[in-house]
């Protein structure tokens, strides 16, 4: 999988599984931008715990279903997660009450919490090593697109206030499903790992899927190389992982790793969900932008957090992991300080504002979505489902209290200075996030995910030879 050229194969991977972020993006604009808040008689605070519940239910779903797509497999868990999401979020806009809707925000966020396991597990698994860095954070990038796409649905729909009080913002909610619907089908032609289906001893399925990608592109006229004896290894295949022995791969056999991962996972986390889901009570509370034209405003900011994975993701495959996630954490870390004291100072407006944060996410997106592609890659590939879902339950534990504790710092907008404190812990957790990956980063660059960690079920020189227990892969 790792010699394959680029081809139409891949693009089908990554539009096909790559729209779940898409979907997260919209569906945390819709909350963001609050358009149901009036007609629900809901309070800053309770906006905000809107978004803390969403992101519990990312938790829930992530710790579950990371599980199963260990257990049971990546394409399983990829359909069915995003139809968990349609349903849910659809009843969500059904909402007459904050705990009806309270109830669906969580499911909602389960289906996607979910979405992220499978995803990138397949992800990680399905694109050739050379291309691996640059996809997976372009694919985790585009949560922004979504974002933005919110973000351009709420100009109209919460532009008419009595429109937006009644039926407006219901209609932000079925925007998800709708093309969700669309990708559920595309989905159905995407393959199952084969990596994980030889290590669950499917080994003849998993080589009728590479044989069939291959003769795609030999039809086209390109030659591919022979796989060398070399590059073989045993396996015996592994229909599920011990709990105790997950335990031991993450605390005993890769300690710094999961340091990495968890201290990565972890600042990105607090930081995006502290800004983003108070980002319309800024422009609401301190710079009195209605809730209507809050849209004009985050359109741009979603469009810098777009751009930014898009152009420098290509830069983690050639520059290097640990250096680039140094440099953007780091660099988002200064701008995000620099305009914490100008607006301390009250010398911004709601559009310079922006501007100083379009550019602090710039950096911080593709460092946030490195992130996520750290993790589905340092760990064995039979807990990659796993790994992702631990880190990011860790993480959106700790993250989920920002929204919350954003949404209290804020208050009526009448004093600048908690919030500020607010901004200035943001910029110092993504700078220890980036000092940490730069003296724990892994070089995975590259490489294929077998190098980066050798697989649990590899049969290893000192045990039983092949007749004895194993396949070859």
């Amino acid at each position: 999988m790792d010699r394959l050229p680029w081809t139409k194969f891949h693009w089908t991977v990554v539009v096909g599984l790559g729209v779940s972020w898409i979907l997260d993006g919209l569906e945390v604009q819709i909350v963001a931008q609050n358009g149901f808040a009036t007609a629900l008689g809901m309070d800053s605070a309770q906006i905000g715990l809107t978004g803390t519940i969403y992101l519990l239910g990312q938790v829930v779903g992530a710790l579950y279903f990371g599980r199963l797509a260990d257990r049971l497999g990546r394409k399983r868990l990829f359909i069915l997660t995003l139809a968990i999401y349609l349903v849910a979020s659809g009843i969500a806009g059904l909402s007459t009450d904050m705990w009806f809707l309270w109830v669906f925000r969580f499911i909602a966020g389960m289906g996607i919490g979910g979405e992220y396991t499978a995803i990138n597990s397949a992800i990680d698994e399905l694109i050739p090593s050379k291309y691996r860095g640059r996809v997976d954070i372009a694919v985790n990038g585009t949560y922004w697109a979504g974002a933005a796409l919110g973000a351009t649905a709420n100009i109209f729909l919460l532009s008419d206030e009595s429109f937006a009080n009644s039926w407006g913002w219901r209609i932000g909610f079925f925007i998800g499903p709708v093309f969700g619907l669309i990708i559920i089908y595309l989905r159905r032609h995407i393959p199952e790992s084969p990596r994980w289906m030889v290590t669950h001893g499917k080994e003849v399925e998993a080589t009728k899927v590479v044989d069939k990608i291959e003769a795609d592109i030999t039809k086209k006229g390109t030659k591919l190389s022979k796989v060398t004896d070399d590059q073989a290894m045993l396996i015996a295949p592994m229909k599920s992982v011990p709990f105790g022995k997950v335990v031991r791969v993450f605390v005993l056999e890769y300690p710094k790793r999961t340091f990495l991962g968890l201290s990565m996972m972890i600042t990105q986390s607090f930081l995006y969900n502290a800004i983003f889901f108070s980002y319309a009570l800024v422009l609401e509370n301190f710079y009195h932008i209605s809730s209507a034209n809050t849209g004009y405003y985050i359109f741009p900011f979603a469009l810098g957090n777009l751009i930014g994975p898009l152009l420098l993701g290509p830069l983690f495959d050639t520059i290097g992991r640990r250096k680039m996630i140094f440099a953007t954490y780091g660099l988002a870390a200064v701008v995000l300080a620099i305009s914490a004291s100008l607006f301390q100072a009250n010398v911004l407006n709601a559009t310079t504002h922006v501007i100083l944060w379009c550019i602090a996410f710039f950096f911080a997106s593709a460092g946030a979505s490195s992130a996520y592609l750290t993790v589905s890659e340092i760990f064995p590939l039979e807990l990659r489902g796993q790994a992702i879902s631990y880190f990011f339950v860790v993480a959106q534990i700790v993250g989920s209290f920002g929204p919350t504790i954003f949404g209290a710092l804020i208050g009526k907008g009448d004093d600048r200075g908690p919030i500020t404190g607010g901004f200035y812990l943001g910029a110092a957790v993504m700078l220890v996030g980036g000092i940490i990956a730069l003296i724990f980063g892994v070089n995975a660059e590259g490489k294929a995910l077998e190098d980066i960690a050798d697989p649990l079920s590899k049969i290893k020189e000192t045990e039983e030879p092949l007749s004895a227990k194993g396949t070859q892969s």
